[in-house]
């Protein structure tokens, strides 16, 4: 992308001020000054859609295991954004974008990896300028004392303009009540969406609920949050094919018994309901561990074949469920 500097050659464009802090030119102060600058004349400009880029999003989004309805709200999303940008062109009253949004589900189920999608879909649509993705969580916005946190707080808000604030376990910025820090954090969370409402989508996540319950105990919360969206847990079918998957891309593959063994663990693990089941990132501990298992059964062998190389046994499979 070429670079445009005003008369004065300062950026014009919020990604040409991240590269001058990276570049050491500015200072975060300088920078900080400067994105609100730049935020108004950049964010006048009329929104174009890359409709090349967005198309190869929303097939990354189809290519995801599961998630049914996910990929048909977040389709939803997409479709409304272009339609009241359409509506707006033609001089007609349009619905305002309000964007962020609660994820809902247990550890696995692809919270994070559709919001880093989301973030490509709606760079790919023109509504944010970057569309990169900031994970935090609670130590990463609260300080220990007075002042701290909102320091702290818009240092995160900073690194993620023009993208995507992801919060996970969002819920723990109240756990400490009225006198606790994370309420000043939540404070300045609020304000930022308001002072960046055109470049910054804010998604908080975190286990069902007790998002569930975070969200009753801050009531202006869900007018803020329009966008709720839950992520169930993955049956054992699906579970598989994320296994076999994770293998597939490393060129390696399950024997026939294998196979049996990891799928009569699953079967156990999502029949007993385990609190807070881990999905596909327990399935993805599980490939990961049984790689290092065969490494160990074949490290001792003069001779090995590529099927050697590639096959993950039953014993790989009980090495790794233990």
């Amino acid at each position: 992308m070429e670079k445009k500097e005003d008369e004065m050659g300062r950026p014009t464009s919020l990604e040409e001020v991240f590269d001058w802090l990276g570049a050491g030119k500015i200072s975060s102060s300088e920078a900080f000054g400067l994105f609100q600058e730049v935020e108004k004349g950049a964010l006048a400009e009329p929104d174009r859609t890359n409709q090349k880029g967005l198309e190869e999003a929303m097939k990354e989004l189809d290519s995801l295991i599961g998630l049914t309805e996910v990929k048909e709200l977040v389709k939803e999303i997409q479709a409304f954004v272009e339609i009241q940008r359409r509506r707006a062109k033609e001089n007609l009253v349009s619905e305002p974008l309000v964007l962020h949004m609660i994820f809902k589900g247990n550890p696995g189920t692809g919270k994070t990896t559709v919001a880093r999608i989301l973030g490509k879909i709606f760079r790919e649509m023109g509504v944010l300028q970057r569309g990169h993705l900031v994970e935090v969580e609670r130590a990463d916005l609260v300080g220990e004392y007075i002042g701290h946190t909102a320091q702290k707080t818009r240092e995160q808000i900073k690194r993620a303009l023009g993208g995507i604030l992801f919060i996970d376990e969002a819920y723990a910025l109240a756990r400490g009540g009225e006198k606790d820090f994370g309420k000043e954090a939540i404070d300045t969370l609020v304000k930022s969406m308001e002072d960046h409402r055109d470049n910054l989508i804010l998604i908080l996540a975190g286990y069902l609920q007790e998002m569930e319950t975070f969200v009753r105990t801050n009531p202006g919360l869900r007018s803020r949050f329009p966008i709720h969206i839950d992520f169930p847990d993955y049956d054992v079918q699906e579970l598989l094919e994320i296994a076999e998957l994770l293998l597939k891309k490393r060129q390696y593959r399950f024997s026939p018994e294998a196979r049996e063994v990891l799928t009569a663990s699953l079967l156990q693990k999502t029949a007993s309901k385990e609190s807070h089941f881990g999905n596909a990132r327990l399935v993805r501990n599980i490939i990961e561990k049984s790689l290092r298992q065969q490494a160990v059964r074949l490290v001792g062998r003069d001779r090995l074949t590529r099927d050697d190389l590639m096959l993950i046994t039953r014993s790989d499979i009980l090495g790794a469920l233990d």
